[in-house]
C-alpha cells in the first residue's frame, strides 16, 4: 500500500511538470508568434518588394520610355522621401551635391532675398537692402507662387534657390501673392552680385544708449560687431539695442561669437538634441572682448529667424536682455550632410535647437518679453527712411521703387494702384519706429532707477 501511495505522488508531480512545460512551450508560442508579427510590421522587406514592382511598372509601360530608366525613377523617389520629412531635407543628386560643395566659393547671381518655408508657402523672410528685391519692393511674408511660370506648390527650398539664383546680369519673374491686400504680382528681376554687410546702422540715441543693427550671421560678424561695440563705448553707451528684426541668420558659430560679447563665461548658449545621442551638444560663452555688463533691449520680428532667434532666446533666458516687438520666425532644426555612393548625398535633419531654458526654437519661435505689432510696411518705410537719411551723408543705396501698381486679384482682374504706397506719398521724414522708440523708452526708464 505504502508503495501504490507513493508511486501515485510521484505520478502527481510528474502530471503537473507535464502541464507546466506544455503552457510553458504554448506561452513562448505565443509570445514569439507576436514577436514575429510585430517584426513583420516594422520589416522593411515587404515595403522594398513594394517599391521594386511599382518602379518595373513604370519601366515597362509609362509612355515616356526616355524618362523612366532605373537612375531617373530611384532619384525621383529619393527625392520625394526626403522632401515628406520637412522642408528642408533633400536628396541632392551628382549635380546638386557638387553645387553645394562650391556654393561657398566665388560670387553668385541672387536677387537679394531670404526665403524659408511658412504655413507650406514659399515665402520672402527678409529682403536685403540694397539689392533687386528690396529695390522692386518685395516684402517680408510675401508668397512666392511662381519662378518663371512655374508653380512653386510643393517645391524644396534647395531646388527654390537654385532657381532664383543665376548669372549676374540674367532676369527671373516671379510671381508674389501678398497676404495683407490678397493681391498677386508679377516681378521681373535681374539678378546681381550679393554683397550684404553684418552690421549697418550703428549710432548713438538719445540719453546714452548705443544701437546696432544686425543684418545676418557671417563669418566676420563677430569682428564688424566688436568693432561697433568699441565705438558705442568710447562715445559713452550706458544702455544698448541690438535690433535683429528680419535679420535671417546664417552660421551657427558666429550666432554662438556674438551671444558671448554679452553673458558671462560658462553660460548656456544653445544646445541641440535629436534622436542619436551624438546630436547632442551644448554651446557656452566663453567670455571673450564682452561688452558691459549695461542694461540691453533685443529687437525681434516675425522674420527673425535661425540664429538671431538663437542670440535672442539665450540673452532672454539668462536674463541678460529684454526681447521687445513680435514673436520670431521659428527656424531652429540641425542639418547633416551626408554623402552617399556615385557622388549623391542627402541632406538630413538630425536635430532642433533649444533654448537655454529647454525651449524648442523650431516652430515655435521666441516670444518677446514686450509685445509691440508692427506691419511689413511700416518696417519697410523705417529702412527707406533710413536710406534716405544716408544719402544726405553720401552712404546711402539706390532709392527702392515703390510703385504699386500692376497688382491683380486671384481670377486675374486687374486692381488700381493702391494708395500711399508709392515711395513720393510716403512721407520719409516722420516715419516712427515704435518698437525702437518702446525698447529706447524702457532702457531710460531703467538708466533712471538705477541712479536712485
Amino acid at each position: 500500500m505504502k508503495k501504490i501511495a507513493q508511486s501515485f505522488k510521484w505520478l502527481l508531480v510528474a502530471a503537473v511538470l507535464a502541464v507546466n512545460l506544455a503552457v510553458g512551450a504554448r506561452l513562448h508560442t505565443q509570445e514569439a508568434a507576436a514577436a514575429e508579427a510585430q517584426a513583420d510590421q516594422d520589416s522593411p522587406y515587404p515595403m522594398y518588394e513594394l517599391f521594386s514592382k511599382v518602379v518595373e511598372q513604370v519601366r515597362t509601360h509609362y509612355v515616356e520610355a526616355d524618362q523612366s530608366t532605373y537612375e531617373e525613377l530611384v532619384e525621383g523617389a529619393l527625392k520625394g522621401m526626403l522632401q515628406s520629412l520637412d522642408p528642408h531635407s533633400q536628396f541632392m543628386d551628382k549635380e546638386a551635391f557638387k553645387a553645394m560643395r562650391e556654393e561657398t566659393a566665388g560670387q553668385f547671381g541672387g536677387l537679394g532675398i531670404t526665403i524659408g518655408i511658412k504655413d507650406t508657402m514659399l515665402t520672402v523672410i527678409a529682403p536685403m537692402e540694397g539689392t533687386p528685391a528690396f529695390r522692386a519692393g518685395l516684402l517680408s511674408g510675401d508668397k512666392i507662387m511662381e519662378i518663371d511660370g512655374d508653380p512653386t506648390e510643393g517645391i524644396s527650398l534647395e531646388d527654390a534657390v537654385k532657381k532664383l539664383r543665376g548669372e549676374p546680369g540674367t532676369k527671373v519673374v516671379i510671381k508674389v501673392f501678398r497676404p495683407k491686400i490678397q493681391l498677386l504680382k508679377e516681378f521681373e528681376l535681374e539678378r546681381a552680385v550679393i554683397n550684404v554687410p553684418s552690421i549697418k546702422d550703428a549710432r548713438m540715441l538719445d540719453g546714452g544708449i548705443g544701437y546696432v543693427r544686425m543684418l545676418q550671421f557671417g563669418e566676420s560678424t563677430a569682428d564688424d560687431l566688436q568693432a561697433a561695440l568699441d565705438t558705442l563705448e568710447e562715445q559713452g553707451a550706458r544702455a544698448l539695442v541690438l535690433d535683429l528684426r528680419s535679420n535671417p541668420g546664417g552660421l551657427l558659430t558666429a550666432a554662438v561669437e556674438v551671444a558671448q560679447k554679452f553673458l558671462r563665461r560658462g553660460d548656456l548658449v544653445v544646445f541641440t538634441r535629436g534622436r542619436d545621442n551624438r546630436m547632442e551638444r551644448s554651446y557656452r560663452a566663453r567670455a571673450r572682448d564682452t561688452f558691459p555688463r549695461v542694461p540691453m533691449a533685443v529687437l525681434i520680428n516675425g522674420f527673425s529667424a535661425s540664429a538671431s532667434e538663437i542670440v535672442a532666446g539665450a540673452l532672454q533666458d539668462n536674463q541678460r536682455a529684454i526681447l521687445v516687438g513680435e514673436k520670431s520666425f521659428g527656424k531652429g532644426s540641425v542639418q547633416s550632410v551626408l554623402p552617399q555612393d556615385g557622388g549623391t548625398a542627402i541632406r538630413l535633419t538630425t536635430a532642433k535647437y533649444y533654448t537655454p531654458s529647454e525651449r524648442v526654437i523650431h516652430d515655435n519661435g521666441i516670444e518677446p518679453d514686450i509685445v509691440v505689432p508692427m506691419s511689413a510696411e511700416n518696417w519697410r518705410n523705417i529702412l527707406l527712411a533710413r536710406n534716405k537719411a544716408e544719402e544726405k551723408n553720401g552712404d546711402g543705396e539706390e532709392e527702392a521703387a515703390l510703385s504699386d501698381e500692376g497688382w491683380v486679384d486671384e481670377e486675374g482682374a486687374e486692381i488700381p494702384a493702391l494708395p500711399a504706397l508709392p515711395a513720393e506719398e510716403v512721407d520719409l521724414d516722420n516715419v516712427t519706429d515704435p518698437q525702437l522708440e518702446r525698447a529706447a523708452d524702457m532702457l531710460r526708464g531703467i538708466l533712471v532707477y538705477q541712479k536712485r
